[in-house]
């Protein structure tokens, strides 16, 4: 393990020298909202052909569409809608709405501004050409003006619905109402509140289930789990700044002036991997050691909107495809595990994958296969099968 820890370290101290940052283009003007938005969630506000390279034997579109904010009001929300380059179906295509893990905070940080988007999707490829319609959501703050609400359950899931309605509206795309959620560490987290609050916020749509990998689930665990790890600081300190930005929530006195000048300067910065988050935090020596005063999961109002911004178990009304890595260090196995009985006590289906000795970005390319199979079969209207007779152990 000490030889493996040195080795990350190496690696991110050359990525840090040779200046490998990810650094998207700002926000331009198919982003920018000048009038008060009306509409109601998932109508088009703004459709271009995606700029950048689309999957084989597809087509895509840049999307600003409306969602809902956090009170109620309607905001601009960026994403990316991809379909087969053929004539849809009478009956329309199902869609996949595939949410992303963490790229950082900030407006420049969303995914729809890389032009290297569709290498991004795990998937992708092979959902095209099953015939789906791909949804992928910025979420909000992302693409559009900062701060984003970064883990805040019922922002991600109302933008991963709204951006299923908002590929209904792009004509060209042929997409149906019939959808099933896919995403990878906060993305698992949107996805499973996109599915928690479906029956309510989006009735009109069709679930047919929710594909998670490496998903964060109970917050406050995975904050205790997370803390002593270089990564696990910056995911934190992101989750920080943004809950500051979006609630109010004090940072003083939790974190000295100089942790807290050093969270503002991480949530500048944008990452795409865990390894950018090891150099973050390399960079931002303030946030070494115990940079917490006292306890942030037993700390009002950040307890309280912890619990809040948990995803519950027994909500969604569709099946669960969850993997997770053995060897995660950053969503601890026995935390997503523990999610997946709750699942199975409440009577939901839950096909369960152990990737044994895979990491939080080793899950996704691992188990990627199997979730798009599982997608398909969901979607064609296959019963869902079901782990919870003998769920794999996970303990790391």
């Amino acid at each position: 393990m000490k030889l493996i820890g040195s080795l990350i370290l190496m690696a991110a101290a050359a990525v840090l020298t040779a200046g490998w940052l990810v650094e998207p283009s700002q926000p331009g003007s198919f982003y920018r909202i000048e009038e008060e938005i009306k509409g109601a969630p998932g109508d088009i506000l703004r459709v271009a052909p995606f700029p950048g390279p689309v999957a084989n034997g597809a087509r895509a579109w840049r999307v600003l569409y409306v969602s809902t904010g956090l009170s109620g009001e309607p905001i601009a929300v960026s994403g990316v809608i991809a379909a087969p380059d053929e004539e849809a179906p009478a009956e329309g295509r199902p869609v996949v709405a595939w949410a992303h893990g963490t790229t950082g905070v900030t407006s420049r940080c969303a995914p729809s501004l890389r032009a290297d988007f569709f290498q991004h999707v795990p998937g992708v490829t092979e959902l095209l050409r099953k015939g789906y319609v791909v949804a992928a959501t910025d979420y909000p703050g992302l693409g559009t003006p900062s701060p984003h609400p970064y883990l805040v359950g019922e922002s991600e899931g109302r933008a991963v619905l709204d951006a299923v309605r908002a590929a209904a509206k792009v004509e060209s795309a042929g997409a149906s109402k019939r959808f099933a959620a896919w995403g990878h560490s906060q993305g698992g987290h949107a996805a499973l509140f996109a599915g928690q609050i479906a029956a309510e916020y989006a009735p009109e749509l069709e679930i047919a289930g929710v594909a998670v990998a490496a998903p964060a689930t109970n917050l406050a665990e995975l904050v205790d789990d997370d803390l002593p790890s270089k990564a696990g600081k910056v995911l934190t300190a992101l989750a920080m700044w943004s809950w500051n930005k979006v609630f109010d929530a004090p940072l003083s006195p939790l974190l000295d002036p100089q942790a807290i000048a050093a969270v503002d300067r991480i949530a500048a910065d944008c990452m795409e991997d865990v390894l950018q988050g090891l150099v973050l935090a390399e960079r931002e020596k303030a946030i070494d050691g115990n940079f917490i005063h006292g306890d942030l999961t037993q700390t009002e109002p950040w307890k309280r909107l912890l619990e809040e911004n948990t995803p519950d178990a027994g909500k969604a009304d569709a099946p669960f495809f969850m993997a997770q890595g053995t060897a995660d260090t950053i969503v601890r196995p026995q935390v997503t595990r523990n999610f997946a009985e709750r699942a199975c006590r409440s009577g939901r289906p839950v096909r369960f994958i152990a990737g044994r000795g895979l990491d939080h970005l080793g899950i996704l390319a691992g188990a990627t296969a199997d979730a798009v199979e599982w997608i398909s079969d969901r979607l064609a209207g296959s019963p869902a099968p079901s782990d919870c007779a003998d769920l794999p152990t996970v303990r790391y």
